[in-house]
């Protein structure tokens, strides 16, 4: 540890910043401070270390040969030193962060925390909207929840329940479909980053996919419910992203019957970290709460 002695925190963290990042402005947004601060510092600890890590390349600052090197240890002991900050944090006020898809809590989470809060007044939930797969291992987030088909290695992992789809529609839409074959006569609204077919629910019903029209494409499956909500056309949801659309009256469901995908909900924490009773309380609520407003 002594040759820690020489190099300062801050420089650390700005040489991370910028490597992570790929640019002096992003890195001073994050950390909070001047574009110049965080040259002077990357200089700084570019002297003390008695070596370059960065050169420049147009706009940008690219790690050296041995920057590289550098930033692949400064990344995991900057995850380590964030995970040590936020266990202390999380003992010392019960804050339980939760790491969702912004999808899953848009549109299911949201509508349901407050029955968690209810139960657990003493709980704080902190929510971490984001498409990345978050390790719990590597930084300061308690549980991650996530829709995969596992294994997750080197993660304590809890299958919540399985994914189910369904076409959904505006009431007038709906209107319009008495039988499935009917949906050659709307727009299919699609989803680009869809983990799942069309024939997962046309086969079950003797159907081929030669019968699917055009129709809107959106690269968000949120975006594709609001289009389906606005009479756009019919579309593949899933339970948990239409659930409340279909509570409120929003869409349809026109046709009878909820198929699996073959992937599932999972609660997600790391290997070696104590569940803390935060954790278990979260745990054991949204497995029953999936159960009981999905009808499981």
């Amino acid at each position: 540890m002594k040759n820690l002695n020489r190099i300062h925190l801050a420089g650390l963290r700005a040489v991370e910043a910028v490597g992570r990042l790929g640019s002096l402005k992003a890195a001073a947004d994050e950390l909070g401070v001047t574009v110049g601060a965080v040259s002077q510092q990357i200089q700084k600890t570019e002297q003390q270390l008695g070596t370059a890590l960065f050169e420049r390349r147009g706009r940008g600052l690219c790690p050296t040969g041995q920057g590289e090197a550098v930033l692949r240890q400064l990344t995991v002991g900057m995850s380590a030193l964030s995970a040590a900050v936020g266990m202390t944090e999380r003992h010392r006020d019960d804050t339980l962060t939760v790491s969702v898809a912004p999808v899953f809590a848009g549109k299911w989470l949201v509508w349901h925390l407050k029955d968690f809060a209810r139960q657990h007044p003493d709980i704080r939930v902190r929510v971490e909207a984001t498409v990345d797969l978050v390790d719990p291992n590597l930084s300061d987030v308690d549980l991650c929840i996530r829709v995969g088909k596992g294994p997750y290695p080197g993660l304590h992992a809890e299958k919540l329940l399985a994914q189910r789809i369904f076409p959904v529609c505006s009431p007038a839409v709906a209107a319009t479909l008495e039988d499935p074959s009917d949906i050659a006569n709307v727009p299919i609204i699609r989803d680009r980053g869809q983990m799942f077919s069309w024939r997962t629910w046309l086969e079950p019903n003797g159907l081929d996919e030669s019968l699917l029209g055009e129709g809107p494409v959106f690269s968000d499956g949120a975006l594709c419910l609001d289009a389906a909500i606005a009479g756009q056309g019919l579309f593949l949801a899933w339970e948990t992203l239409a659930h409340h659309a279909l509570q409120v009256g929003q869409v349809v469901a026109p046709f009878p019957g909820r198929y699996q995908t073959g992937f599932f909900y999972w609660l997600l924490a790391g290997r070696h970290r104590d569940q803390s009773p935060p954790m278990k309380a979260f745990g054991s609520w949204i497995k029953a709460e999936l159960a009981r407003s999905l009808g499981t």
